[in-house]
């Protein structure tokens, strides 16, 4: 479903329509630089559409509207649509969206701007195993080795759904697959995604979906978005699987790899459009949460391959947005 906005000047706009598919494939190639960029072509999204600008993805749930990502146009577009959006949808929640989109918000409409986690790049053209922090790569890689794991690149299904399903069973939500913040596995859009598979004995036993990051109509990083692994050989896939993928991008010249959402990975200290209610219990949920999501599983994981750390961020109207995170954990299916 879709929104579309054709603007006229900064301050007026008339409904015109939708953008056809291939016009927001466009969009998402020229200014898809962020993380989830190509997550908001996953099915179930609605779209909020400006002509000559981009668009904004979003989901409704119990009449709630969340937003995913940065809007996919040019950051210094970001004031305009954002502007429309907001007029349309004025009680919408921001999930996952970077420190422009939450200043805009802020000082424009007072929306609290609260660190809803942590992402990761890392620099392709400086990566190397070496360190003493990165031991625990070189120790999983050793294993793999000795257990006969070899790492090849395919675009076809190789019991996937199998491997998926008995890692889902293992996992803390085990009812469905995540969904918004971590786009599904099966996506009628599938154009530039990378797909890797570690083998034993000639069986599939883990994979890695890698989605692009584009600029400029180039592809600037790569982001797994979709892991897993065969229950009975957990230790070392991942790992594997990763540093198999990073020499391949680096050789091909890709200069980054992203490591997308480290969920409630928050920083100590509250800034001042935050609200220091909701990063408490955020805190609270982080520390006791674990029955819900491998919350410091998944940390200790992404840490170990030393990224460049930045906020990630949620915009909401109330201080405790109670309502909207149960919607939104129901939208996830975390619930």
């Amino acid at each position: 479903m879709s929104d579309r906005i054709l603007a006229l000047d900064n301050t007026t706009a008339v409904a015109d329509g939708s953008f056809g598919f291939s016009e927001r494939v466009g969009y998402l190639k020229k200014y898809g630089r962020h993380s989830q960029s190509f997550s908001t072509l996953q099915p179930g999204m609605r779209y909020f559409d400006l002509e000559g600008i981009g668009y904004i993805a979003y989901m409704r749930k119990w009449g709630g509207t969340f937003v995913l990502s940065d809007p996919v146009c040019a950051p210094e577009h970001f004031p305009v649509i954002l502007e429309h959006f907001h007029q349309r949808f004025p009680n919408a929640s921001y999930i996952q969206v970077s420190r422009p989109v939450v200043d805009f918000l802020n000082l424009r409409f007072g929306l609290y701007g609260t660190q809803f986690g942590s992402e990761s790049r890392i620099d392709l053209g400086a990566w190397s195993l070496s360190g003493k922090k990165k031991q625990v790569l070189r120790t999983a890689l050793n294993q793999a080795d000795k257990n006969g794991i070899t790492v090849k690149e395919r675009f076809s299904d190789d019991h996937t759904r199998e491997i998926s399903e008995a890692w889902i069973r293992t996992r803390k939500c085990k009812s469905n697959e995540i969904r918004f913040l971590i786009r599904p596995m099966e996506m009628e859009y599938r154009e530039n995604e990378r797909h890797f598979y570690a083998y034993q004995d000639g069986k599939a036993v883990g994979f890695i979906y890698f989605d692009p990051i584009y600029r400029n109509n180039e592809i600037i990083s790569y982001v797994p978005n979709i892991s897993r692994a065969n229950a009975d050989f957990r230790q070392g896939i991942f790992y594997t699987l990763m540093a198999h993928a990073m020499a391949v991008f680096r050789e091909e010249g890709v200069p980054y790899l992203d490591l997308g959402l480290i969920p409630l990975s928050l920083d100590a200290q509250t800034e001042h459009q935050e609200s220091r209610l909701l990063k408490a219990l955020l805190h609270g949920i982080y520390e006791k949460g674990n029955f819900l999501y491998n919350f410091k599983g998944l940390e200790f994981t992404k840490s170990r391959f030393r990224g460049e750390r930045f906020k990630t961020y949620c915009c909401h109207k109330r201080a405790i947005p109670a309502l909207e995170f149960l919607a939104m954990f129901k939208l996830t299916r975390l619930l």
